[in-house]
């Protein structure tokens, strides 16, 4: 056991964000877009036809922030949106050919190095993770809700 578990804790929470931070400026540098919308386009590119919605729930973001995400991803040429054939309210995406090439170059992990570990966790540890982390939350005399909407690399 450490001699001060508060800052062991303190050390491994800087340990994890920095580590983030690093990895989503190799993303920026090596292909032009933000850990945000790599995370995105991997998401798209493995459930062709996801909705916008269905992608907002699956980065754990506001839907006007995936479709912030979309809009630079659709200009760069690495997404396109199709309205369904069933309700053309609904819009589709699909990754194009320039955003599939971008992915297979792309530094790994693409999803990023928390998301990926998180995904890793066995389902125990993750639980566990989880309740440690309200309990932390909890504690905290000023909490920004909005914050857990916003993805890491754009903060």
């Amino acid at each position: 056991m450490p001699d001060n578990p508060q800052l062991s804790v303190l050390k491994s929470i800087r340990l994890i964000l920095g580590s983030s931070k690093k990895h989503y400026r190799r993303i920026e540098a090596e292909c032009g877009l933000s850990g945000a919308a790599l995370w995105a386009l991997v998401e798209i590119a493995e459930r062709p036809g996801l909705s916008v919605s269905d992608l907002a729930r699956m980065l754990a973001v506001h839907q006007t922030t995936a479709s912030n995400l979309l809009q630079r991803l659709e200009q760069a040429g690495l997404v396109a949106r199709t309205r369904a054939d069933t309700d053309l309210r609904v819009v589709l995406l699909r990754p194009t050919d320039a955003g599939l090439a971008l992915l297979s170059r792309a530094p790994k992990p693409v999803r990023g190095v928390l998301q990926e570990a998180l995904l890793r966790l066995p389902p125990d540890a993750l639980a566990d993770l989880d309740r440690a982390l309200g309990a932390l939350i909890e504690q905290m005399e000023h909490v920004d809700r909005e914050s857990a909407t916003r993805p890491i690399a754009e903060m």
